[in-house]
């Protein structure tokens, strides 16, 4: 048994942030219905990375484990009634809808609210509910490239360089899951339900409050140098360097002690916390020469004995090969009735007495529609009635 179970949320989202958030109120035991069209959401039929499926694309299996599908047309009356019967048996709402669909199809906070002033709503959207963005398309990259974080990695004069992640998406995900949790926590002291809206600029924001404070608080510029660097508000070195066989990551090590490891009398003679900024270029490439000497676990072995933090550049292959990725659990395998054996990333906690576990994988499109049903009231005429009218979809239970 979950933490949250006996919670119900209804998640109308798509993409990934409001996806996400959902998915993990779903780890933690929620019952997590995903509201969607009757021909399943957009990201079921267009795979990221090219991982198409047999019917179950593989981002959309990464984003809707412990849901359950109900396909319902939002365009017809009898089907925004429905949800509304579904919203009164819930505990938290979620949808990311672009400014205005929300009012359009009656699933706005004030709406939900009227049928249940209890519920929590959380609203996720790009740059806010209003202001002169608001109607901007709300997508991760060009959020990145908003956000300022672009200009705190690489060399002057190279292009602004994104995450090799959906950095925006997943933190405005978390950034819901968040709030959802804070205000089902109110609502358990007070009985009060309640609007929380995030957005994915503010965010971007919020994740980078060391980088900005040293921008705000300390005057300092972002200042990218000649060689490539890990990031502009941290001493040298700190990034990505060849070995003799691979890579190896090294992070801020104290130069002295660097300098003896790599046998640099220069290097070992400057002061840390100085020349690790104001001679960053010049501490690079000495560091960048040095290291194609030995291998990457031979200097991995010299490090270590020396407290130096480094460590090995991962693929994914390496990545699910790795001994502490195996001994934490990191991925989760389960059957999926259309996809078969399948391995996502797992769960980013744990607790002692109720732990996160896989209860369904991803749904079809309308899998649970009859069954969701079913625990609304709805007798099988009338299921029958709104699938023929073409109001839901799917029935599969």
């Amino acid at each position: 048994m979950g933490i949250l179970d006996g919670y119900r949320v209804v998640d109308l989202s798509i993409a990934m942030a409001g996806p996400l958030a959902a998915m993990r109120l779903g780890d933690l035991g929620a019952d997590v219905v995903k509201v969607e069209p009757v021909t399943g959401e957009w990201q079921r039929h267009a795979p990221a990375g090219g991982a198409g499926g047999n019917e179950v694309n593989a981002s959309f299996l990464s984003l809707n484990r412990n849901k359950r599908s109900l396909a319902v047309n939002l365009k017809s009356e009898q089907g925004r009634a429905l949800v509304h019967d579904l919203a009164r048996t819930s505990d938290v709402f979620l949808q990311n809808y672009r400014p205005g669909v929300a009012e359009r199809l009656g699933m706005d906070y004030a709406s939900i609210r009227e049928v249940n002033p209890a519920v929590v709503y959380v609203s996720i959207s790009g740059y806010g509910e209003a202001g002169p963005y608001a109607t901007r398309p709300g997508q991760d990259l060009l959020l990145q490239a908003m956000s300022g974080a672009m200009f705190s990695v690489g060399r002057d004069g190279d292009p602004p360089a994104p995450a090799g992640t959906y950095a925006i998406d997943a933190i405005t995900a978390y950034s819901a899951f968040e709030g959802a949790l804070a205000a089902l926590l109110h609502r358990e002291r007070t009985g009060e339900g309640q609007l929380v809206s995030v957005n994915m600029l503010d965010a971007a924001v919020a994740v980078q409050m060391q980088e900005l404070s040293v921008f705000t608080v300390g005057g300092v510029p972002q200042r990218r140098g000649v060689e490539p660097h890990g990031h502009t508000y941290i001493r040298a070195p700190y990034g990505v360097f060849a070995t003799k066989d691979a890579y190896l990551a090294l992070a801020m090590p104290p130069l002295d002690v660097l300098g003896d490891a790599l046998g640099l009398p220069a290097l070992a003679a400057m002061e840390t916390d100085v020349a690790g900024h104001t001679h960053r270029d010049e501490i690079t490439a000495m560091v960048r020469d040095r290291l194609p000497e030995r291998t990457t676990a031979e200097w991995l072995e010299l490090f270590t004995a020396r407290g130096i933090w480094a460590g090995q550049v991962n693929s994914y292959a390496d990545l699910l090969a790795d001994p502490q990725v195996r001994h934490n659990g990191s991925f989760v395998t389960y059957d999926h009735p259309t996809e078969g054996t399948v391995t996502t990333p797992g769960f980013p906690y744990t607790f002692s007495a109720t732990p996160a576990e896989v209860r369904r994988g991803a749904p079809l499109t309308g899998e649970h529609t009859a069954e969701i049903l079913g625990e609304l009231g709805y007798d099988a005429g009338r299921v029958s009635a709104l699938l023929d009218g073409e109001v839901v979809g799917g029935g599969r239970s």
